[in-house]
């Protein structure tokens, strides 16, 4: 009974290290992507406060044309 356990915990262990690979990945994309967006956003809010530029709105940045109109 002992090699049964053994047996099911070594079946499973490859498809719980490779669904745990898979989260570190696309966690790591995820972040990226909101940092990178979180300094995209700043870089261009000082552009437009040193052109003169109103302020963009918030919750239209990121925003597809479409979905404005």
């Amino acid at each position: 009974m002992d090699n049964f356990w053994l047996n099911a915990l070594w079946s499973l262990a490859p498809t719980v290290l490779v669904g745990l690979v898979f989260w570190v990945i696309m966690r790591a994309i995820i972040r990226s992507d909101r940092d990178e967006r979180a300094a995209y956003a700043k870089v261009e809010a000082t552009e437009r406060a040193r052109l003169g530029l109103p302020a963009q709105d918030p919750h239209s940045a990121g925003g597809s044309r479409e979905a404005a109109n």
